[in-house]
């Protein structure tokens, strides 16, 4: 099952601290519906496709906050729920519970890059068992995986060169170029750019519905979709990157 490739969704994701104090944040009941309260009145929205919970509580119940889930989407300010960086046993336990509450979850969205690669340990197995959907964001890991770091230079309008973000630049080591380097070779021997072809290996996953990208120019997005004119990969390639990686 892979809901919703090839669509536009307008999404919203409780990731804001909204005010002080235990119910200012995170995934209580009071938090995730002003939350959604506020989002749908920053874009003049009456609701959204898609509601997702950032990331879970440990602080309160899962019911609390799968409850709080379906009662956006009963109310009629999303029509579906997702969440968001969830680990699989948190994720199945979230799935669950919306399921018997009977607004299940459609997607899940986690981290997923050549350098961050953790959901492939359990979560995207157990996601595909579930037939809930994936889409990831950060796939070209804050713009690392793109050829504007490549030689180990940091342009000044880049992430890390703006020095704030989630791309510092304590992230641009020796190590991360030289990998960064191998694999825009091996990217040219397809025919695509860096960011193609790591866009392009995130979807090789048969669990994974769609990626997330973000760009400040026009000519970014251009480039990154034209990943979609190769996305497969030969055996010897696959070697190849996981070579790369691991070096």
């Amino acid at each position: 099952m892979r809901p919703y490739r090839d669509e536009l969704i307008i999404s919203s994701k409780a990731g804001y601290t909204m005010w002080e104090g235990p119910y200012g944040d995170w995934g209580s009941r009071k938090y995730l519906v002003a939350s959604c309260d506020q989002s749908l009145k920053r874009m003049g929205l009456e609701y959204v496709d898609i509601f997702y919970h950032h990331r879970p509580d440990p602080e309160t119940p899962l019911e609390e906050s799968m409850g709080a889930l379906d009662y956006i989407v009963r109310s009629g300010r999303a029509l579906y729920a997702g969440i968001s960086n969830y680990p699989a046993e948190l994720a199945v336990e979230a799935i669950n519970i919306l399921r018997n509450l009977g607004t299940p979850c459609v997607i899940e969205q986690p981290s997923y890059n050549m350098f961050n690669r953790w959901v492939e340990e359990s979560l995207l197995g157990t996601l595909e068992a579930e037939g809930v959907g994936c889409i990831v964001f950060t796939p070209l890991a804050q713009g690392l995986l793109t050829d504007r770091y490549l030689g180990g230079q940091i342009p000044a309008d880049s992430r890390a060169g703006r020095g704030h973000g989630a791309l510092r630049r304590s992230a641009i080591t020796e190590d991360k170029v030289a990998k960064v380097e191998q694999l825009n070779e091996v990217a040219k021997e397809r025919g695509q750019s860096l960011a193609q072809m790591a866009i392009a290996w995130v979807l090789r996953q048969p669990a994974i519905t769609s990626a997330l990208i973000g760009a400040s120019r026009v000519s970014q997005i251009e480039d990154n979709v034209a990943a979609l004119r190769n996305l497969s990969f030969s055996a010897d390639e696959l070697a190849r990157i996981e070579m790369i990686l691991a070096g």
